[in-house]
């Protein structure tokens, strides 16, 4: 066994102890303090398998696992507590399966131009914008079945943070996620030549990310007008996170995975 998979397993299976301990024993700080370790190493095989041999090399693997990574970032970084453990399960679990994913699906491509600041910069820019909109999708999700276990009488105190706290934080999170995504796509549309050498095509990545772009536009627009909330708001938020990630991880997936191309 290659020593960059044996770190690769290590990884994987310390994200899976916290999930699970944090399921069992969401009170136990103990458990929560070892995310920054988890967090620490899984941005370190990041570093080296897209930055490692100077030039940017992309590939579905890494970039999904850069992905959870600035998701379980961003989550440790906004929403400690042990009233939110539920969902700092869910985000470690899903990082230490992206880690794992790295060792899985290996093929990259070296990003023409990688070294200039302005590519850098507008890749740095897109996937935290993927991170921070994952961040609300799971938000999402969590709501959905706190709405469920509260149609049905089982939700307590103790089961699940209150639904109100969790609807601040979606919007603020699809607030600074959605700033990003225009930053990203901007630059995407406006200075493609300047960022990957070649003029602009309108593919289905652009397409995808322009129709995810409008989705949690009009979802800002329609909870600040409106007041849209609820069931509406966790419906345009999933859409909106599918279709971002059709854009991308799931052309990246198709292509490299399925295809082999």
């Amino acid at each position: 066994m290659s020593p960059l998979l044996l770190i690769i397993l290590c990884v994987s299976a310390l994200y899976g102890w916290v999930a699970w301990r944090l399921l069992s024993q969401p009170q136990a700080a103990s458990v929560r303090r070892l995310i920054p370790l988890a967090l620490i190493a899984h941005g370190a095989l990041i570093y080296h398998a897209i930055l490692g041999q100077g030039d940017i090399r992309l590939g579905f693997g890494n970039s999904l696992s850069t992905v959870l990574w600035l998701t379980a970032l961003t989550y440790w970084l906004t929403s400690k507590g042990a009233r939110l453990a539920r969902v700092q399960s869910w985000v470690s679990g899903l990082a230490g399966l992206s880690v794992l994913t790295m060792a899985w699906a290996t093929d990259v491509h070296t990003i023409p131009n990688s070294q200039a600041l302005a590519l850098r910069t507008h890749l740095v820019v897109s996937f935290l914008a993927y991170g921070l909109l994952a961040v609300a999708a799971l938000h999402a999700l969590l709501m959905t079945a706190l709405e469920k276990q509260l149609h049905r009488g089982t939700l307590t105190g103790e089961s699940g943070p209150p639904l109100l706290t969790l609807e601040a934080m979606l919007f603020r999170t699809i607030g600074m996620g959605f700033v990003l995504l225009t930053l990203s796509l901007f630059s995407g549309v406006f200075f493609s030549e300047e960022l990957f050498g070649t003029p602009l095509h309108f593919s289905h990545k652009i397409v995808f990310a322009l129709l995810s772009w409008l989705v949690f536009g009009s979802l800002l627009l329609g909870r600040y007008f409106r007041g849209w909330r609820g069931r509406t708001a966790l419906i345009w938020t999933i859409t909106g996170f599918t279709l971002l990630l059709l854009a991308y991880l799931g052309t990246q997936f198709v292509l490299e995975v399925v295809l082999r191309r």
